[in-house]
């Protein structure tokens, strides 16, 4: 595999997120679909005026609710950093 070094500008309150696809494949819902990563995008683009500790427990809240009573069925990472 060939790999590129790539640069982006920050600016102070700039806010970047790593995840895994764990909490977009979580099922449930109404009609027991998965979240999807378009529904966790604009979720993460809902909350990132929030300071990080209050993200976390939205996020929590969210797949929380999402999942129900079901299973959740792959691992959930999400790491938010603010510059």
């Amino acid at each position: 595999k060939t790999f590129f070094n790539e640069s982006i500008n920050l600016t102070k309150g700039d806010t970047l997120y790593l995840f895994t696809d764990g909490y977009a494949d979580q099922f449930g819902g109404k009609d027991d679909r998965k979240f999807l990563i378009k529904n966790f995008k604009q979720l993460l683009l809902s909350i990132q005026d929030l300071d990080l500790d209050a993200q976390k427990i939205v996020l929590e809240k969210e797949i929380t609710d999402w999942i129900g009573y079901g299973d959740q069925v792959d691992d959930i990472l999400v790491v938010g950093l603010r510059v």
